[in-house]
């Protein structure tokens, strides 16, 4: 018999919940997905249940993202309903994590990407390592920041969120603190202790005992750029600021732009916008929408997904190939 792909245990005064599929570097199934909605569901008013305590196994990840290789296989089928469960589904458990009403600890120590990122982002505390990577790379492969990210990212502080979702930029822990996507910066050898702790006084305070200040943030030299370049009203607009910048770091952000979807770019930009104004069911609300309009009825996802994570050739055929030919009125219509 193989081990479950999500372990759910009670350990003293914590909910303990092991994402178990090393290999798959924890990617999110619909199974997980379940596991989490139970897990929510047992645990929100079991009054011996004090705090949730999250992981990844294998060392090397925390959630490396949802299943999309399977989403868009169902595309390609031109199946709509595992897409509709999936999503569904994963954004219940988002909100669910966010109304949980006791703190749901993520300690992340390894990969976090996309579904990962939604798994931790809502609640808290949210403790990185130095082997914490983070990044929202949706615009890669032709989504966009969803698990309720639409509505997080906004709210980081100045055009930081605008910057990680466009470009899909990695994060070190340290570099997330500072972002805001974490809490604490606690290295790797006292996480043991720390897990220790919590789920012996089932008191999330704790954390605090083992935290450390992080080291500056790798993007502290680029951050007026940042806020100056990526606060444009479109992505055109953000790439002529850059390229007015004239350093090395601005091109390079330039041609991290023109690889992703032209399309997925133009809809992410949009949804940050809108996102800023909505609670976070709102925007999850408008995140579920547009799975139905990106996944289905628009070539790019398929695309990306199998540039990226099927052929792996890094070669997409964008349909438009460029930001100059997208329809913006056409972008608009994909949202409510």
């Amino acid at each position: 018999m193989s081990e479950p792909s999500l372990i759910l245990n009670r350990e003293g005064h914590a909910g303990t919940i092991l994402m178990n599929r090393p290999k798959a570097l924890n990617a999110l199934d619909i199974h997980m997905i379940r596991d989490f909605a139970h897990a929510i569901a047992q645990w929100r008013h079991a009054a011996e249940v004090k705090l949730v305590l999250l992981e990844g196994a294998g060392g090397r990840a925390f959630c490396a993202g949802g299943d999309v290789r399977a989403v868009r296989q169902a595309a390609i089928e031109g199946n709509r309903a595992p897409v509709e469960e999936f999503f569904t589904e994963e954004y219940a458990v988002n909100e669910g994590i966010a109304l949980f009403g006791k703190p749901w600890v993520s300690i992340i120590d390894g990969i976090c990407m996309g579904g990962g990122i939604g798994l931790a982002i809502h609640n808290g505390p949210r403790v990185v390592s130095e082997h914490a990577l983070l990044a929202m790379p949706e615009t890669a492969i032709a989504l966009f920041p969803d698990v309720g990210t639409s509505h997080i990212l906004p709210r980081l502080p100045g055009a930081l969120g605008t910057w990680l979702a466009l470009t899909g930029a990695r994060l070190t822990g340290a570099d997330a603190v500072h972002a805001g996507l974490a809490t604490h910066y606690v290295p790797r050898e006292k996480l043991a202790a720390l897990r220790a702790a919590l789920v012996e006084t089932g008191d999330a305070a704790v954390v605090e005992r083992f935290a450390e200040a992080p080291p500056a943030p790798s993007f502290a030299e680029h951050r007026a750029t940042i806020d100056r370049c990526f606060s444009q009203p479109s992505v055109l607009d953000i790439i002529r600021a850059l390229e007015a910048e004239g350093t090395e770091w601005a091109a390079s952000q330039v041609k991290v732009l023109r690889r992703m979807s032209p399309t997925s770019l133009c809809v992410s930009l949009e949804l940050l916008k809108r996102g800023a104004a909505l609670d976070l069911r709102g925007c999850l609300d408008e995140e579920l929408h547009l799975t139905r309009v990106v996944v289905h009825d628009h070539p790019d996802f398929r695309e990306g997904v199998r540039s990226v994570l099927v052929d792996k050739d890094g070669s997409p055929s964008w349909t438009p190939a460029t930001l100059e030919e997208v329809d913006h009125a056409a972008i608009r219509a994909m949202f409510r």
